[in-house]
């Protein structure tokens, strides 16, 4: 599995910037902007471009052929616009450049987070690809943890200090992924022929539908929080910045503690099973939060809260692609972004209002309805995302 490592470095650069995008762009939006739907809707207004590049370009990048392979001339091209865009995020010297520089920095990343995600399916063989997702999923979850963690640290000496950093991670990353990768060597899925059109309507299924519509509700209910967890707790809780951000630590950690084994339990007992767990207990965990006054409880939630998000997020786009042919998996993980990417335009703003007309602590309890959404479609997938192609043969090659 040791390319499944390397290949982690992309999502890593990925967790850490998404991270901290989350954690530190609300407050300077805060400094402009007295409405927290505002913020929640200015969080979101750059999944506009994620909504409709993602799907196409991982579709584009199906029926790709170079000498670079099919899916890393995305990363090529994407990875260093999205270091320079992400540096000048704290510059910013206006409202206006400093949404200017939000929208570039997510457009950039659009171009290569569908074929970056890809990568993995491609050079994996079907019967090891939720436990590789486990390992690419722990390097996004130290991502996680640095940013919140380190990343809190950085911001208290400068705002740029934490932006700064994850550049530099970005473009590490790609030297590593582009040394290292060669997926005409390593690939066990070949592009789908240039003149082979795969269409998104074939790929939507009874199966594929609702558990597109399960992923939505439960990023809904994820995104939100995200989102909005640092001014809960400067607002709601009356922390500091850097605290507030520093107690999705506790939430990153633990998710990535319980990463790898997440994947290697979805492929043991099927993904369902082990996404259905996680699904009912971030639901308690959510239903708990508005409950819990002491800061030290909040972040012993938080933690319970990491793992049970690492059973669903680690078997969640595996069960997806298990659900279609390989040579749809650029499509398939389009979808999959385009789901999210809905949750994420749709969810901080409208949990934002909610906030604005009830306070802070309704952010929970929608957070915890959402994820009781999600349980009914999910419930309603017969697929058990443990097929008999997903069982280790003599003919399955390792990477």
């Amino acid at each position: 599995m040791r390319k499944t490592w390397l290949l982690g470095f992309g999502f890593f650069s990925i967790s850490i910037t998404w991270a901290l995008y989350n954690a530190f762009v609300p407050f300077f939006l805060d400094s402009y902007l007295t409405s927290t739907a505002l913020i929640g809707f200015m969080m979101t207004i750059d999944n506009y471009f994620a909504l409709f590049l993602q799907p196409w370009i991982g579709s584009r990048s199906d029926r790709t052929e170079s000498r670079f392979g099919k899916r890393m001339p995305y990363l090529l091209i994407g990875m260093p616009l999205a270091a320079l865009f992400v540096i000048l995020v704290p510059f910013h010297t206006s409202f206006l450049t400093l949404v200017l520089f939000m929208v570039l920095m997510n457009l950039s990343m659009s171009i290569y987070r569908s074929p970056t995600i890809a990568l993995m399916p491609d050079i994996t063989p079907e019967a090891k690809r939720t436990k590789a997702n486990g390992i690419i999923n722990f390097m996004g979850g130290v991502g996680g943890i640095l940013a919140y963690g380190v990343g809190s640290a950085l911001y208290g000496a400068h705002k740029s200090f934490p932006f700064i950093a994850a550049a530099a991670i970005t473009l590490l990353a790609m030297w590593i992924l582009y040394r290292t990768i060669r997926e005409k060597r390593d690939g066990v899925v070949a592009p789908a022929p240039a003149s082979e059109r795969i269409r998104w309507r074939g790929e939507l299924d009874r199966t594929t539908v609702l558990l597109l519509l399960a992923i939505f509700f439960w990023f809904v209910s994820y995104q939100g929080v995200e989102a909005l967890f640092t001014l809960y707790g400067k607002h709601h809780l009356g922390l500091s910045e850097d605290a507030a951000a520093f107690s999705l630590t506790f939430y990153s950690l633990f998710f990535v503690l319980f990463a790898i084994p997440s994947g290697w339990l979805g492929n043991r007992f099927g993904k369902k099973r082990i996404i259905l767990i996680g699904v009912c207990g971030l639901f308690a965990v959510f239903a708990l939060v508005p409950l819990i006054k002491g800061l030290l409880l909040l972040r012993v939630l938080l933690a319970f809260g990491g793992i049970f998000w690492a059973c669903i997020n680690i078997n969640s786009y595996p069960f997806v692609v298990s659900t279609g042919a390989e040579r749809s998996i650029g499509t398939r993980t389009g979808l999959y972004y385009l789901a999210s990417s809905l949750a994420a335009i749709s969810s901080p703003p409208l949990l934002g209002l909610v906030i604005d007309k009830f306070g802070y602590a309704s952010l929970f309890v929608c957070a915890s309805g959402g994820m009781l959404v999600a349980l009914l479609f999910l419930l309603l997938v017969k697929h058990k995302g443990q097929s008999a192609d997903s069982r280790p043969s003599a003919a399955s090659v390792g990477n």
